[in-house]
């Protein structure tokens, strides 16, 4: 049972998951700083100087001046700041990812179509589908000479 956890855990697929999820756990906190600390404070600048993850509105009825005092009295919030904020990293993070994946495609050897090999011919007598080194066809029971046309049909 160890020898096989071990040949699981350190297949080379594992492996590359591992790396991928690490990776993507970085990259993820680097765009949401780079949404929090960097393009919302230009878009609260733009819709009037506020802090915008500090947007939200009072499901209670009485006003808060911010977040922080809403939680602190306990008060349900809709917290649209946040949300939108949250939102925008998603979008971010998808966007990249589409063209990582986009540029890994175009670099990505192209396979070469394999030399497709005859493996079957037709019998000239019942025109059934027969194994190329057959000498007599098993279907009408006809000798085959060597030069038996082929029919191209691949399996």
């Amino acid at each position: 049972m160890l020898k096989e956890f071990k040949d699981f855990a350190f297949k080379g697929n594992m492996v590359d998951l591992a790396v991928g999820v690490i990776i993507g756990g970085a990259f993820g906190k680097v765009i949401t700083s780079i949404v929090n600390d960097l393009i919302m404070p230009l878009v609260g600048l733009l819709i009037g100087k506020v802090k915008f993850n500090d947007l939200f509105i009072s499901l209670n009825g009485k006003h808060y001046d911010t977040l922080k005092d809403a939680v602190a009295a306990s008060a349900p919030t809709f917290n649209y700041g946040q949300f939108i904020s949250t939102f925008l990293d998603f979008l971010i993070v998808a966007f990249v990812i589409f063209l990582v994946i986009k540029q890994l495609s175009k670099f990505r050897k192209k396979e070469e179509p394999k030399e497709k090999t005859v493996t079957s011919k037709s019998c000239p007598h019942c025109l059934s589908e027969i194994p190329v080194q057959a000498t007599r066809c098993k279907f009408c029971t006809s000798e085959l000479s060597s030069g038996t046309a082929v029919s191209g049909s691949i399996q």
